[in-house]
């Protein structure tokens, strides 16, 4: 049995540079090292995810919770 190996989130400018030694694969749906990619080396994906920013208008997640009435 095969123990996966873990994906490593890498920028975009990072992973553009990369490129030419990584291939896609679909089995892992990330990046591997092109020929030795099979069994050794990083797992990599871009990192896509989400960062937080800073809300500043008004939160409206607790008016439903306070039982607020719509006028209407």
């Amino acid at each position: 049995m095969r123990s996966q190996r873990p994906r490593h989130y890498i920028r975009r400018p990072i992973f553009l540079a990369l490129r030419p030694l990584l291939r896609y694969s679909t089995t892992r749906e990330a990046y591997v090292l092109r020929v030795i990619g099979g069994r050794f080396g990083p797992v990599v994906r871009v990192d896509r995810r989400a960062r937080q920013r800073p809300f500043d208008g008004a939160d409206r997640r607790r008016s439903a919770q306070l039982g607020r009435v719509h006028p209407g």
